[in-house]
């Protein structure tokens, strides 16, 4: 078996001036199809595999999309264990070097999601999960292990982190982005692409490059729907849709950026030369490539139609700033003819390309395009990797109601639980009993599933397929002495709707099938029950928060999940983690979210009680916290100063917790109707019982920005409030005047 030659050392990070010199002179030498080819990604799908002899198999169609170059390719041995894949890449970037005139060597994408989406690498939870831990910190460190997770298996790219609000839970991918607020989706976005890139230093060697998504607005589409129009104001788009990309452009330093599946009021994202060249690079100085998402813009022809064919599509897309053309093999195969009838496109041509080379210099691709084939088992899973996890799962669970201080279960107290629901998983039992103890006997029965199982297209079970399952549940339930009940939603009820095929959207956000009648049927026997939730959407569970003693909600946890949920069930860890998305009580009170303008708030529905079953910041403890002192530093100030805000947190009850405190401001009065409030920052603290510390926060003239009547983003003199507290409803207020 042959083996690649590798260095195990890192390279030095060339200067951007070097770098530059680099790409003109390449660019000089490569002719328009070699230019053409590195603004193209192909899937190895279509013919990448390692054949029995150890030696790389390639499909002639491979060969032939690969043969003038290529920008990339997707997910090369992602279902190879982590070893295998870096030997299948170390092969395919030998090949597509000696196959290349000038020798440029290939970047390997991979999807992140919850961790390195291939066989054999650490499973993370969900970003939701992650914005629900209210970490930053955590969460760079997380994505740090990801982006060496990947690199050691020979990737360079991810398309991750997703920068998009997620409003509208009907909305299938609301588990993959951090939540419905615009400072808070900034901040887990910041730590995201810092962590995957090694901090931009461990590029070119131990890390890989983000491609921040979905630039701009795709998690607005009208209802809920995967690839429906989007309906954004100019000025929310400026003020709250925009700044997490913002952000991973100028603070993060993302080296991609991927253009949205949908349009801005009517102008497809992928041929919107304002949005990808005049805002991205033009206003925030963007030098990394953009990529299309998966065939949209081959789309704007034969699917948006706002191109007549597909010449028409490529130039829109070319002249807008779209680099990459992801997977389709329609549309930028054509530009070197194209360039040919009109030479005008060479320019636009080479700065597409000298994107791309630009990136593979940065991530040291020239220097070393191979990965250690003998380190990748080494670091994929890894103790420390595996801990990571289970701490960002204890960090994330959210304890939304505690009746009787039902929690935590004593675990020296012998008693029989159960263990029901649709939720439940293999392993849970066994992660169960190893928190536990020997005290605790657990009676585990799923009961039954949601669905078919169809990953496509899938039908919930009838209650007559359910009715088995449900008698053995509850009768499982009627043997104990309480019951921790699993349900909620799972990979089959909330997912991606694929363009071709799939869908993964929903029109009702209640629990789906047989799970509210299975929890009344065990809340009937008049034991305990305790209420997990596990999905990947906003769920409304008006029936568990009204009976239920205690519920736990998780998310979409990795796969420490369970341990994480009997650690913080038994009392060995306290949960901390807060809502990340506003939980409403029907779908027709959306639109939801809590930053609404003020002026939505005048009427409620009839027949129905108003506000959120759960705010926005909501989550309990095990222990109590108390508010105190709000102190502002200044009672005015003018457009361009800052102020400090300081409160007392003091932790009254009798556990070590830790606390997520919550700034928020209200502008009273401006030249256009403002939100209610607004998250501008906050802070995870750790208190002993009885503790007591001052937290201090900095509003900046930013932090009370917005854009006016005249479209200007400035500081507007008035009265502003600053609320401080657990949740977005639960605050202490001041107020301060900009004069």
């Amino acid at each position: 078996m042959q083996t690649i030659e590798t260095p195990l050392l890192p390279k030095a990070n060339k200067s951007m001036d070097d770098i530059e010199t680099k790409v003109d002179e390449l660019l000089s030498k490569m002719s328009l199809e070699e230019k053409v080819g590195q603004m193209r990604i192909v899937h190895a799908q279509i013919g990448v595999e390692l054949g029995e002899d150890g030696q790389l198999v390639l499909s002639d169609h491979f060969k032939e999309q690969v043969k003038h170059g290529i920008a990339g390719i997707k997910n090369p041995g992602e279902h190879d264990s982590p070893e295998t894949a870096a030997r299948i890449n170390n092969l395919l970037q030998k090949y597509l070097v000696e196959n290349s005139l000038h020798g440029i060597p290939g970047m390997f994408v991979t999807e992140s999601y919850n961790g390195v989406d291939a066989t054999g690498t650490t499973d993370f939870s969900r970003p939701i999960n992650m914005a629900a831990s209210w970490n930053p910190e955590l969460v760079q460190q997380v994505w740090d292990k990801v982006g060496r997770e990947a690199r050691a298996r020979g990737m360079h790219m991810c398309h991750s982190p997703e920068a998009d609000l997620i409003r509208d839970p009907r909305f299938g991918r609301m588990s993959e982005a951090f939540g419905e607020d615009t400072h808070l989706v900034k901040e887990m976005v910041v730590a995201a692409v810092k962590g995957v890139q090694g901090d931009y230093e461990g590029l070119s060697s131990t890390h890989i490059g983000a491609v921040t998504k979905h630039f701009a607005g795709y998690g607005q589409v009208e209802g809920g729907r995967n690839f429906a129009s989007v309906q954004i104001s100019e000025r929310d788009l400026i003020d709250q849709i925009l700044p997490p990309f913002k952000a991973a452009v100028q603070e993060a330093k993302t080296l991609g950026i991927m253009a949205s599946h949908g349009d801005l009021n009517g102008i497809a994202c992928h041929a919107n030369k304002d949005l990808l060249t005049g805002i991205l690079r033009d206003e925030w100085g963007f030098n990394g490539y953009t990529v299309s998402d998966a065939n949209d813009i081959g789309r704007l022809f034969f699917f948006m139609n706002v191109a007549e064919n597909e010449d028409h599509a490529a130039l829109l897309g070319l002249e807008a700033g779209m680099n990459v053309d992801l997977y389709n093999e329609d549309c930028y195969v054509r530009l070197p003819r194209l360039a040919r009838e009109n030479p005008s496109l060479i320019p636009l041509i080479d700065k597409a390309a000298g994107n791309v080379l630009r990136t593979k210099f940065i991530l040291g691709l020239f220097d070393n395009p191979y990965t250690d084939e003998a380190a990748a088992s080494l670091i994929s899973r890894a103790e420390d990797s595996l801990e990571l996890a289970l701490e960002l799962d204890l960090d994330s669970l959210i304890l939304l109601k505690n009746e009787n201080n039902t929690l935590p279960i004593s675990s020296t107290k012998p008693q029989k639980i159960a263990l029901v629901g649709p939720l439940l998983k293999e392993n849970t039992l066994s992660q169960f009993q190893e928190v536990a103890g020997e005290s605790i006997e657990f009676l585990a029965e799923k009961g039954f599933a949601l669905t078919n199982g169809d990953p496509n297209y899938p039908d919930l079970l009838t209650a007559d397929e359910c009715a088995p399952g449900m008698e053995k549940a509850v009768a499982a339930a009627a043997e104990a002495d309480a019951c921790i009940l699993f349900v909620g939603g799972d990979e089959f009820t909330s997912k991606e709707a694929f363009f071709a095929f799939a869908i993964g959207d929903r029109a009702s956000i209640d629990p789906v099938g047989e799970q509210v009648e299975l929890f009344k049927r065990i809340k009937n026997l008049g034991k305990p029950v305790i209420v997990v939730l596990k999905h990947r959407r906003t769920l409304s569970i008006n029936a568990f928060a009204a009976d239920a003693d205690a519920i736990l909600d998780a998310w979409d946890p990795g796969e420490q999940g369970d341990r994480a949920i009997a650690m913080t069930l038994f009392g060995q860890s306290v949960p901390s983690g807060k809502l990340p998305a506003t939980l409403p009580r029907t779908i027709g009170q959306l639109p939801f979210h809590y930053s609404q303008k003020k002026i939505n708030y005048k009427k409620g529905y009839m027949f129905i009680e108003n506000g959120p079953l759960y705010p926005f910041g909501y989550g309990l403890s095990y222990s109590s916290f108390e508010y105190a002192n709000l102190t502002l530093s200044a009672s005015e100030i003018d457009t361009e100063q800052s102020l400090t805000a300081s409160i007392t947190l003091s932790n009254t009850g009798k556990f070590t917790a830790k606390e997520t405190v919550q700034l928020y401001i209200q502008d009273t009065h401006g030249s256009v109707i403002r939100p209610a409030k607004e998250l501008k920052a906050f802070a995870k603290v750790q208190l002993e019982a009885g503790e007591s510390q001052i937290v201090t926060f900095e509003i900046t003239p930013e932090m009370l920005a917005c854009t006016g009547a005249d479209m200007v983003r400035k500081v507007e003199p008035g009265t502003f409030v600053v609320q401080i507290g657990g949740s977005s409803e639960d605050t202490m207020n001041a107020s301060f005047l900009v004069k």
